[in-house]
């Protein structure tokens, strides 16, 4: 698992555990809770982005008209 994944689940763990605790929870909690979505989000969707190539590489290839194997 991704330690950013993890870190944001911490804190959104923090944030439910405090929310219930304290009876006025003061704003630097819910701030948790913003950058606990936000860091979740973020490592899921660069996860399941794929690695950029080369662009060079991809250009020999497509002068070429072959795969880019040799």
């Amino acid at each position: 698992m991704d330690f950013g994944l993890v870190a944001a689940l911490a804190m959104l763990a923090v944030w439910a555990v405090a929310t219930f605790v304290l009876n006025n929870a003061p704003g630097w909690i819910h701030l948790l809770l913003t950058v606990g979505v936000f860091l979740a989000i973020w490592r899921i969707v660069v996860r399941g982005t794929p690695a950029p190539r080369d662009r060079a590489d991809r250009t020999n290839r497509a002068n070429r008209g072959g795969t880019g194997r040799h």
